[in-house]
């Protein structure tokens, strides 16, 4: 087990960070929200906790696996997926919150399957691209079936509906196809083929016309539409260069909506400052380039495609995140890795990071 000290240590320094921060920060947005809703202020630090020791076994086990096992089972993983995808559609058996089909099980044990399918879908582009690396250059026998499955994963999300996750699982299979090896001619084409599609699915649902609107002018309707960016304004604002103090933000008293999970960004600025806002970004940035170089590194196809995949999805979800709180983006329900309140996300993502930091360690070893 000597070895297992030979893993990217400022890839492990900066999710260690990220979790502790995440771990004070639900308890410090979560706590009213949940006294007012469950009548015990730590309900949902405590399932928080749970979440984060499942987590990291879920961390455990991956660093474990060797990158040969993922590669027999991202067939299997995928068509599991795919089956939870389509079981939380169905009425009685997917449980439906806020008007989404989002999760399986019974309550309080919930979980979303979007979050592994997620990784699912990165094993299976892996694995299917290092095997038609010879065929990408053709757009038929080599572009057209991955593509394929991106559009039946991309439909069932929207079936949800889950726009955040499935503009995330688009955007991350452009990426992957261009790395391993496309034709940028082909990708044009199908981004430009795809751009009226988006925009149809966007003018077809009247809360998503509100969210776009709000983008452009939240002020137009600040007591609906435009509420919550308005109060991530307020709260990023108010938190000038060094922040109010832990523990000291006013938005988080029930006026910011989901403080502990799609606006949790904005209660660390209000509270720590453009100072403590730089430092999240910072240690994503360490994830990030921690994981493209490894990347880089690996001499493996499958390997070199799974560790850009995983880490582009990390770094995607974050950028996202944080892009909507500070209104760069329409808002989307979308978690900042490690550190919003939400069980599924977290044992996903400390998997996900005990897969990089497998592959991290294996390279050391003789």
């Amino acid at each position: 087990m000597n070895g297992i000290r030979n893993v990217d240590r400022w890839m492990l320094a900066s999710l260690v960070a990220l979790l502790a921060i995440g771990i004070t920060m639900v308890l410090n947005t979560s706590y009213l929200f949940a006294q007012e809703r469950f009548g015990d202020g730590t309900y949902l630090f405590r399932k928080q906790l749970l979440a984060a020791g499942l987590g990291l076994l879920g961390l455990s086990v991956a660093l474990l696996l060797p990158p040969p096992a993922y590669r027999r089972l991202a067939g299997p993983l995928l068509v599991a997926a795919l089956v939870t995808l389509v079981l939380v559609l169905i009425p009685g058996v997917g449980v439906v919150r806020g008007g989404a089909h989002r999760w399986l099980g019974v309550s309080p044990f919930l979980f979303q399957p979007s979050e592994v399918a997620k990784v699912c879908f990165v094993l299976y582009l892996a694995y299917t691209l290092s095997r038609r690396a010879d065929r990408l250059d053709g757009f038929v026998s080599g572009v057209l079936p991955p593509l394929l499955v991106t559009g039946a994963v991309v439909a069932l999300l929207m079936a949800e509906p889950d726009f955040g996750s499935a503009f995330i699982l688009a955007i991350l299979a452009m990426a992957m196809l261009f790395v391993a090896g496309s034709q940028v001619k082909h990708l044009a084409c199908v981004a430009a083929a795809a751009l009226p599609l988006a925009a149809f699915l966007v003018m077809s649902a009247d809360y998503r016309v509100k969210r776009l609107l709000a983008f452009l002018d939240p002020w137009s309707d600040s007591a609906n539409s435009g509420f919550q960016i308005i109060q991530s304004y307020i709260a990023f604002g108010s938190g000038q260069l060094w922040g109010r103090g832990l523990g000291q933000s006013r938005q988080k008293l029930l006026y910011l909506p989901e403080a502990h999970t799609d606006f949790i960004y904005s209660v660390i600025g209000e509270e720590l400052g453009l100072w403590g806002a730089l430092l999240v970004v910072g240690l994503f940035g360490i994830l990030l380039y921690r994981g493209l170089r490894l990347a880089l590194e690996s001499e493996e196809p499958f390997v070199r495609l799974m560790v850009f995949g995983l880490t582009m999805l990390l770094g995607l979800q974050a950028l996202v995140h944080m892009s909507v709180v500070m209104g760069l983006v329409p808002t989307k329900g979308l978690v900042l890795p490690f550190v919003s309140y939400g069980g599924s996300a977290l044992v996903v993502h400390l998997t996900v990071a005990g897969m990089l930091l497998g592959v991290s360690w294996r390279r050391t070893q003789p």
